[in-house]
């Protein structure tokens, strides 16, 4: 488990040389995860078939080790994303004993009473997206959460954008931010140090953007 400083950028940052895949090793799991372009310069170790909960192995295994780091924090509830981190996220929960995990959607849906939304973008998408946290007409669900200690858990950090929008989301319907969980910490840009993390994930980069990428942790 990681907390605390942000592991080297030589671990995070490589360069794209062709290659087909990359080697995770978690929770004494050794999964292969394809390389998968994202643009021009970039491309990432895509976790999809890992998460969504395809891989139910995975998915209990790394649940249980997030739920062993977050325990100490007291969350009464674990708050997340759609979509991929879902099935990870209710495991940790259950591992937790929490009977109830909190969802942001990315979009509002016509049967939705209320909502909050903060706006979003992430590394994998080209527009900014929104996310919604639905509650019920009488208010009675925002009421009910309000001053409750919450966990922020996600399948990857990037760019913290994600996370970041569902702190907005948290300070909004009166709760607190106990803790903000990961799987893995990818790329160079998240400086923080509240993140608990499991492991790392490298992107890979034109060689010309190498050089860029790197300077970040030194600023």
């Amino acid at each position: 488990m990681h907390k605390g400083k942000i592991a080297s950028r030589e671990n995070l940052v490589k360069v794209y040389t062709g290659q087909a895949s990359h080697i995770v090793n978690i929770c004494g799991l050794v999964r292969e995860l394809p390389i998968q372009r994202i643009d021009d310069e970039l491309w990432i170790a895509s976790n999809h078939k890992l998460v969504l909960g395809r891989d139910t192995e995975f998915t209990q295994k790394v649940g249980a080790e997030l739920a062993s780091r977050i325990r100490e924090y007291k969350p009464e509830h674990l708050f997340t994303a759609e979509t991929k981190s879902l099935p990870l996220v209710y495991e940790t929960s259950t591992q937790l004993g929490l009977k109830e995990m909190l969802v942001a959607r990315k979009s509002a849906k016509a049967y939705m009473e209320n909502y909050i939304a903060v706006e979003v973008k992430s590394i994998t998408t080209k527009e900014k997206q929104k996310l919604v946290f639905e509650y019920d007409k009488t208010g009675k669900d925002l009421e009910r959460l309000r001053g409750k200690r919450i966990g922020i858990v996600d399948d990857v950090v990037t760019t913290y954008g994600t996370m970041e929008a569902l702190e907005r989301l948290v300070l909004k319907f009166g709760g607190e931010v106990v803790c903000k969980a990961a799987v893995w910490l990818e790329g160079p840009w998240y400086n923080g140090e509240d993140l608990i993390y499991l492991d790392t994930l490298p992107i890979f980069v034109a060689g010309k953007k190498y050089d860029e990428l790197m300077e970040i942790g030194k600023k």
